[in-house]
């Protein structure tokens, strides 16, 4: 592979700015930078030099072959944070053939290199884009290999059971023990429960990642912008008497106790009256139906059959002027309105489990699906049934078949990662 750099700190003015160079020429680029290098991970001053010319003092530190995060041999810069260093660095680096990294390749490298799981990557990713603890907490867990080792330790039950099997077909006239089926029988019923407990997770923590809708719905000027500008506690969205102000959905993205929510501000649910309230009200109901909880905005508690959903909330607004359960105006009712949603989505993710992907839970029911076996069927069933189950739990850590998904995967990230 050509030898790669990249800034890994945001760019812009800062304390400092670090470098990285990975690849089998990063020894040689740094020394010809830096003269000799100093032993593997320790850092050291060194003045860093392209030809006569002086770019900057910096703390080198330089990771061999294999114990690095790529895997290859990685030599780190923490420069001064001018951009204009960096930049200066840069071209001596682009002189002497390293080039620049593209999205996630450093992650790549590592994963094709054999220094991290797939799944790890994935939760690598899914912890660059957290916004809320919740979040971060659930890809910590994944990107630090607990979903990668769940997986291989099932793996490891359905190989011994492929062995038990094998020896059963091998030495069918020999001494084998008796009670070899059932030993075997005993782990695909064991690893079959554990994989399906697995997946019942999956909706809760794919949600938990992605986050939540709430829309907003209710008549025209039932109070749907103020209330979304109270919650945000600034102007978002335009207020105004006049009926059908909102034509387009508002969103307001926010952390509710750690929860990852977007309220949706929507407009007016009414027969249009042009054209182009027309559409809002289209998109308003297609939101709304697509939203994760509706809150029902009205002075009077009534609700729109068409858009309501069993366990929606249902809030009377305005009650500064009249008895009600909200006021936008005087905050009245605001904060035990969000705890109630809170506890209605925080309910939603109960029992999520490790699998936050599409990918990830379809590797694991195409495992769970291969196990469908009974103690009757022929060893030669069973033993295709195990292989296939063991390919599926592969999939899952990016052993085999994750070809096609790499560069979705790897795309997501920023440059220097």
């Amino acid at each position: 592979m050509p030898t790669i750099f990249a800034e890994a700190t945001p760019p812009g003015r800062g304390g400092v700015s670090v470098v990285r160079l990975s690849g089998p020429d990063a020894r040689a680029i740094g020394e010809a930078l830096a003269g000799p290098l100093p032993e593997p991970r320790r850092a050291e001053l060194r003045q860093l030099r392209d030809g006569g010319d002086l770019i900057d003092q910096a703390l080198v530190i330089r990771f061999g072959e294999g114990s690095s995060f790529t895997g290859e041999a990685v030599v780190e810069f923490q420069l001064h944070g001018a951009p204009v260093v960096v930049r200066r660095l840069e071209r001596a680096l682009l002189v002497r053939g390293a080039r620049r990294a593209e999205a996630g390749e450093f992650t790549r490298r590592g994963f094709l290199n054999g220094r991290i799981a797939l799944s790890e990557a994935e939760g690598l990713a899914d912890l660059l884009s957290a916004e809320t603890e919740a979040q971060r907490r659930q890809a910590m867990r994944v990107a630090s290999g607990d979903l990668a080792r769940w997986g291989e330790s099932l793996r490891s039950q359905l190989i011994r059971a492929g062995a038990l099997i094998e020896a059963s077909l091998d030495f069918a006239d020999e001494d084998v023990p008796e009670e070899v089926p059932a030993e075997v029988f005993s782990i695909l019923v064991q690893v079959r429960e554990e994989m399906a407990a697995m997946l019942r997770g999956y909706p809760a923590a794919e949600r938990l990642r992605r986050g939540f809708e709430v829309a907003i719905v209710g008549p025209p000027n039932a109070g749907k912008s103020s209330l979304l500008n109270r919650i945000a506690q600034r102007d978002v969205a335009l207020v105004s008497d006049i009926a059908g102000t909102t034509r387009d959905v508002i969103e307001l993205h926010t952390d509710l106790g750690g929860l990852a929510v977007t309220f949706l501000d929507t407009a007016g649910l009414r027969e249009a009256q042009d054209s182009v309230e027309r559409m809002g009200v289209e998109r308003a109901r297609a939101r709304a139906e697509a939203a994760d909880l509706r809150l029902h905005l009205s002075s009077d508690g009534s609700v729109d059959e068409t858009v309501w959903r069993a366990g929606d909330l249902t809030v009377r607004s305005k009650s500064d002027l009249r008895p009600g359960d909200v006021s936008a105006v005087t905050g009245e009712g605001i904060t035990g309105l969000l705890k109630r949603v809170q506890e209605i989505l925080q309910s939603r993710v109960e029992g999520s489990g490790l699998l936050a992907r599409q990918r990830q839970a379809e590797a694991v029911e195409r495992a769970i699906h291969a196990l469908n076996v009974f103690p009757d069927f022929p060893p030669e069933i069973l033993a295709e049934a195990i292989r296939q189950a063991a390919q599926g739990l592969a999939e899952l850590v990016g052993r085999i078949g994750a070809d096609d998904y790499l560069d979705e995967v790897f795309s997501s990230f920023c440059i220097g990662k």
